[in-house]
């Protein structure tokens, strides 16, 4: 179990309660669980994919969710999911951890 974050921007409000059902908004569109079991996870992260695929989202004006945990197996100890525009990897620069935009 580690720490999870979702940071939502621009979504329908069914994401919010989904969300908000299994993490803590701490911001407004920001939910935070810091036991959040990797298959718990998993199955958040499905279904938002799922929905977000069914809106036909991802144009620029389209929004975008992001989720991060820790993974010790990762660079930097931190593992980045993301929908919408523009998608975000983590690479590491001469020991650097850098969020950049996907290709």
């Amino acid at each position: 179990m580690s720490f999870t974050v979702v940071i939502t921007r621009d979504v329908e409000d069914r994401f919010r309660g989904f969300l908000a059902s299994a993490m803590q908004e701490v911001a407004p569109g920001t939910y935070v669980n810091p036991k959040l079991s990797p298959a718990v996870r998993d199955r958040i992260w499905i279904v938002m994919e799922d929905w977000f695929q069914a809106r036909g989202r991802g144009g620029a004006s389209g929004g975008s969710i992001l989720m991060a945990w820790g993974d010790n197996a990762q660079i930097g100890g931190l593992c980045l999911k993301s929908l919408g525009l523009p998608a975000r990897t983590l690479s590491e620069v001469d020991g650097l951890l850098l969020v950049c935009r996907a290709p």
